[in-house]
């Protein structure tokens, strides 16, 4: 029996005056019942369950007396242990933020950092201005590696066969091993990719001492793919360095530069940089990306194509074949569907910007695909101009994954006497055929390394605490060669050692401490005055002078043909494509609270990960989000809730890694579904032939996409280049509204600072950096999954992801669906889920508008949200008896309850993270974005004690700013018209976020412009 769907009676999705529709999910899409009660719910279910068990009479009494103790809440604080300094220190002033420079590595990329620290803690991240590869940003990673630093389930103790052991055991122990080594015939060493200089001297000394020894460096996310592209096209190692900041054209070709592919912030800073208009600019890139994957590159694209990832390949060699880069390809011809439509247009497109355009992939494609976007950057005329070659110190390319397979295979046949384990998690993230957890146990003696007791510590017979970046020293390498000094900010506080330190130990190096190995290192490398040099190292964070040389190289087009023509047919049923996670990496971030709550980008999932398919992969399999499928593939099983999301593509399935650990700690333990027993050598990142069935499970997704929806209101705006150039105020003209009076009087700033922010979405990218940069600054509490689930999560600043379609089509078309008005219609109805199928996104991040008219404050009953005279929407946290009216009353919803007290389980550690210039709140209280006044404060002082006035511009900078690539965000004192944010604000995009209520927010945003190829923007607009 077929069901007529029943069309909503209201507007499923806001829209602009262009007939577009922007919504948030399926639900929203669909305007559900489910939906529309959600949104008319001005809070949560279960708000009330604090008061369970408690009479009506009961509730009236505590809201009483909380009127009358509104004034001494501070009482009840936790109390802290002040410690006196007994000893004096020069130029040192208790209280006081100092900053350090020291360095972050991850995946063997170095990104420089600037430390802030309160009394020998560090508190903040931020990025280094002086590192070329950090200029001042930073990433999500970056920012929440602080709370690592502090996690209470950090490995502590020498462990024995998982039992707490002595030093002195262990030491005697490994001096009787490493005395029986000989040469080194069965000792085996695996670490991740190493990217310090003075790290691979030391290894370099293990080997010279060891000849016989081996050492093996292996990550389950890896650059091998790209290096073995560059063997194949150049005949060396080099590597590629991108310049979007000078290409007009970009295509990216699976490559995801902008999320999870890129690990510094300045491809997101240059690509940024290109796509700003101003006044003297109405210029922009424009943007090709084919994925089959909704990823951040691919939403702030013009042109989009999805398709399978293992697809990018042959479109990669039609691409070329076009080109001219590489004649006598085996090519696929244009045809009239949107992939020929599209081709046939990038490939003029390109032509005609020779020398200005430039292409990329990622890691998960083949090295074929990697040579080909080399041979192709040639054709073009990009090399050397937005694209440049470094020679990397390796002579030629080396599989790491074929060196851990002969590392398996040596410990299988017994082989391996000693196997050191340096970092990392090989016993979980390995690949499944490998089983090396098992073949670890076969080791004569097995040291593993590690922050935390993971699944390899679990498994090797010793296990050694590592410290934390910021509690030792060391160096790094960014992709250019730029090296930083990675110096610490605190004693390590479980007596952990550096993987330097430790190989020193088990080595017998001459250099013990890992200070005297870094710079020890380094006085032979610098040249003059090595002193001085040294000083400047630690001042500046980088040096400069210890860059890769760079190379001039030439594709070799027979090479790069040979291997594209290799037959790679592909499978009928469904390809597996893995996915470093936005939140949890590869896994090494499973215990980190900040980022486990931090919504994924493009899907707002938290707390987990789900198995992310089409809207008509579902329709075909008959699921629809939250049922458990079984995914299928050599001979391994893993059960996986599915997710619908929009844009991804047909026949392919993304599954995030770094979920489902075993060994982690109280964070982690339980959350997600782990991918890597799917994950084979022979397809580390597509894996074809894998069948999926529906198994009748369901299972919960933690989200919060719907959360705070503005339901049919014009939230973002955007137009084309041509429309924009045309018209630059259309972002003005999209609402319109009577004249804005108020019976209030205007405020005067006439004396002093008036601030504000303006927020350019042609330049937001979604990264959520400035999200958990808000997190640290202003000790936002973690809520968990449950109270997310709830619409409790406490972020001050939300990063809005909108799906952007064409008119919602006019039908009554039957579908199958259980329950008329579900989101049910776009999965089980052809008709309207292509609709669904392919639309575009745009981010919006929403912290406090700081308005003028703020409709908070009129509510308040004990004046707890205040206006002050610099014009910020002041939170008297004492004052707050948690009424909450102040929330009824926000039209932007961005102000938050704490319903518990969730900062009360904190360890005496995980609180030295707190941030001492902002207050920690307690159940009870409202709190929002302040504009981090303490900053303002901070410099308002520095201005006082230096005699001068007023502050300059740029001299305060949010947290959130600070941290954003991209600087779409921009703050400072809009009452003077010289400074920065002034300036945008004057621009033609500038548009205040509701403006027609009349509250009048300080935080105003210039409009999202696209750049659509004219050739192909109908075929966009058609969807």
């Amino acid at each position: 029996m077929s069901l007529t769907v029943i069309q909503p009676a209201a507007q499923p999705a806001a829209k602009d005056l262009t007939g577009k529709k922007y919504w948030q999910s399926l639900d929203q899409l669909a305007d559900t019942a489910q939906f529309r009660q959600w949104v008319h719910k001005e809070f949560a279910d279960n708000a009330t369950e604090l008061l369970d068990g408690n009479s009506r009479r009961t509730v009236l009494k505590l809201m009483a007396a909380s009127f009358g103790l509104a004034g001494l809440t501070a009482c009840s604080r936790p109390v802290e242990k002040i410690l006196p300094n007994v000893k004096g220190i020069e130029d040192y002033v208790p209280g006081q933020s100092y900053f350090y420079s020291t360095a972050f590595n991850q995946s063997g990329q170095s990104m420089g950092l600037l430390v802030e620290t309160h009394d020998g803690r560090p508190t903040k991240v931020e990025g280094n201005p002086d590192h070329p590869y950090s200029q001042g940003a930073s990433s999500a990673f970056a920012q929440a590696s602080i709370l690592n630093l502090y996690d209470p389930d950090r490995s502590r103790m020498i462990l024995k066969g998982g039992q707490n052991a002595s030093w002195k055991d262990f030491e005697s122990t490994v001096k009787d091993r490493f005395g029986k080594v000989g040469q080194g015939e069965g000792l085996r060493f695996l670490s991740e990719t190493i990217n310090s200089p003075s790290l691979i001297a030391l290894k370099a000394a293990a080997l010279q001492k060891y000849p016989q020894a081996k050492w093996i460096e292996w990550e389950p996310v890896s650059f091998d793919n790209a290096m073995e592209g560059s063997q194949l096209a150049f005949g060396q190692i080099v590597e590629a360095i991108p310049h979007f900041d000078k290409a007009d054209i970009v295509v990216s070709l699976d490559g995801d530069f902008l999320g999870v592919d890129s690990y510094t912030a300045r491809d997101e800073k240059e690509f940024a940089a290109a796509r700003r208009l101003s006044e003297d600019k109405e210029e922009m890139n424009r943007l090709y990306a084919v994925e089959s994957n909704y990823t951040l590159t691919g939403a702030m694209a013009d042109h989009r194509l999805r398709m399978r990832a293992s697809d990018i390949r042959q479109f990669a060699v039609d691409l070329a074949a076009q080109l001219g880069a590489a004649p006598g390809l085996n090519v696929i011809q244009p045809g009239n569907d949107k992939r020929g439509k599209i081709l046939t247009a990038l490939v003029k497109d390109l032509k005609s910007h020779s020398g200005k355009s430039l292409i990329v992939t990622g890691p998960r494609q083949p090295a074929a695909v990697h040579a080909l976007v080399h041979a192709m950057n040639q054709t073009l005329g990009n090399a050397g101009t937005t694209v440049t070659y470094v020679k990397r110190p390796e002579a030629k390319f080396e599989s790491t994954l074929g060196a851990l397979r002969q590392l398996t295979t040596d410990l299988n046949g017994g082989h391996v006497n000693t196997l050191i384990i340096l970092g990392g998690n090989p016993a979980y993230a390995a690949p499944a055929d490998f089983g090396f957890a098992n073949a670890i146990a076969k080791a004569g003696f097995s040291l593993h390394l590690g922050q935390d007791v993971n699944e390899t510590a679990s498994v090797s017979q010793w296990h050694f605490p590592e410290a934390h970046y910021l509690e030792s020293w060391g160096d790094g390498r960014a992709a250019d060669g730029t090296v930083s000094i990675q110096q610490p900010m605190i004693e390590p506080l479980y007596g952990g050692k550096s993987q330097s330190e430790l190989l020193a130990l088990l080595i017998d190096y001459k250099d013990k401490r890992g200070y005297d190995i870094v710079r020890n290192y380094w006085s032979g490398q610098l040249t003059g005055d090595k002193e001085n040099g040294w000083k400047k190292a630690l001042n500046d964070g980088i040096l400069a002078t210890a860059k890769y040389p760079d190379a001039k190289v030439t594709a070799d087009t027979k090479a790069i043909l040979t291997a594209a023509q290799a037959d790679k047919a592909q499978s009928a049923d469904f390809e597996l494509v893995f996915f470093a996670d936005a939140k949890n990496y590869d896994g090494r971030y499973a215990n980190n609270g900040w980022l486990q709550e931090l919504p994924e980008p493009m899907t707002k999932i938290v707390w987990g990960n789900a198995a992310l398919i089409s809207v008509k992969t579902a329709r075909d399999l008959n699921v629809t989000n939250g049922d458990v499928v079984s995914i299928q593939r050599g001979g391994q099983t893993v059960e996986f809730p599915v997710y619908a999301q929009p844009g991804h593509a047909d026949q392919s399935v993304t599954l995030p890694l770094g979920y489902g650990r075993t060994k982690v700690g109280r964070v982690g333990e339980g959350v997600g579904t782990n991918a890597y027993p799917l994950r084979t050598s022979d397809a580390l990142w597509i894996a074809g032939g894998a069948k999926l069935s529906r198994t009748g499970k369901t299972a919960k997704i933690g989200q919060t996409q719907e959360y705070h929806v503005q339901s049919a209101r014009p939230i973002v705006r955007e137009a084309s280049i041509e429309e924009y150039k045309k018209n630059p105020k259309f972002a003005e003209e999209m609402v319109e509204h009577p004249p804005l009076e108020s019976l209030y009087p205007d405020r005067v700033y006439d004396k002093g600072y008036q601030w504000g922010m303006s927020i350019d979405l042609n330049s937001c990218t979604g990264c959520n950096a400035c999200m958990i940069a808000c997190q640290a600054e202003n000790n936002i509490p973690i809520v968990g999954k449950e109270q997310v689930m709830r619409g409790r999560e406490m972020h001050w600043i939300r990063m809005d992801r909108y799906f952007v379609s064409p008119e919602h089509p006019e039908t009554t078309a039957s579908s199958p669906s259980e329950i008329p008005g579900s989101s049910d219609y776009y999965i089980r109805d052809a008709k309207l889920g292509a609709f669904a199928e392919d639309p575009e996104a745009v981010f919006q991040p929403l912290p406090c508008m700081q308005c003028e008219n703020a409709p908070c404050e009129n509510v308040c009953p004990v004046a707890a949200t205040v206006h002050s005279p610099e014009g910020l929407n002041d939170m008297a946290y004492n004052r707050c008896v948690g009424t909450r009216y102040c929330a009824n009353n926000c039209p932007y919803k961005v102000r938050r309850f704490n319903f518990l007290n969730y900062h009360k389980e904190d360890t005496e550690v995980q609180e030295m993270v707190y941030n001492p210039d902002v207050s920690v709140r307690m159940r009870g209280v409202m709190e929002k974005c302040n504009y981090c006044v303490q900053r303002i404060q901070e410099a308002k002082i520095k201005a006082k004690v230096d005699g001068r006035r007023p502050i300059k511009d740029g001299e305060v900078v949010t947290a959130c700013a600070q941290a954003c690539a991209s600087e779409a965000i921009v703050f400072g004192d809009i009452n003077d018209p010289a400074t920065r944010v002034s300036k945008l604000k004057k621009q033609e995009r500038n548009y205040a976020l509701l403006a027609e209520l009349n509250v009048r927010p300080r935080t105003t945003y210039l409009a999202k412009v696209r750049n659509p190829n004219p050739e192909i923007s109908g075929e966009r607009k058609n969807g």
